[in-house]
């Protein structure tokens, strides 16, 4: 008589994609809402949304009903969550920070240590970078930079091609061209 054992199966082998950020193929794999590649090293929740052409890689994470879409990158150490945005091309990386109901869109760049929460806007080609914050109903836009632990919140909009750092605070319902 016969004995049938079973064959072990291989694994499958994992899914690979290039983020474009010189690492070259690493495991990933499409999130099953909205289907944005996600590497494998990354965390993002099943609440969140991650579109088809947007990317979350590194060690970024991406909670609750976050989102980032259209062609957005969120990587490094970064974390977005609570209702929070990432879209168009923005950029969102290192150890930074993007919750509440903030937005980063058009070809922004939040980086480094920086904070956005509350409704702030960051858009255009502005970048807020270092351990900057900006919260409440702030936005900075244009090709506006704010940086070295300077803070804007309240109203205060910061824009055109304006430059905060040093510490520096901008609020209430200041306006800095």
């Amino acid at each position: 008589m016969f004995e049938i054992k079973e064959q072990a199966k291989p694994e499958p082998k994992p899914t690979m994609f290039d983020f474009g950020d010189g690492a070259r193929l690493v495991p990933a794999h499409q999130h099953s809402n909205g289907g944005g590649w996600v590497a494998d090293t990354a965390t993002v929740a099943e609440t969140a949304f991650v579109g088809k052409n947007a990317r979350v890689y590194g060690n970024a994470r991406v909670f609750d009903t976050a989102r980032v879409f259209e062609d957005a990158r969120v990587y490094g150490e970064a974390v977005v969550y609570g209702h929070a945005r990432v879209l168009e091309n923005a950029r969102v990386y290192g150890k930074a920070q993007v919750y509440g109901d903030a937005r980063v869109f058009g070809k922004a760049q939040v980086y480094g240590e920086a904070l956005i929460h509350g409704c702030a806007h960051i858009y255009g080609e502005a970048r807020v970078r270092d351990k900057a914050s900006v919260y409440r109903f702030a936005s900075v836009f244009g090709n506006a930079w704010v940086g070295s632990n300077a803070s804007v919140y309240g109203e205060a909009k910061v824009y055109g091609y304006t430059t905060v750092g040093n510490h520096s605070k901008v609020h209430g319902t200041t306006k800095l061209a």
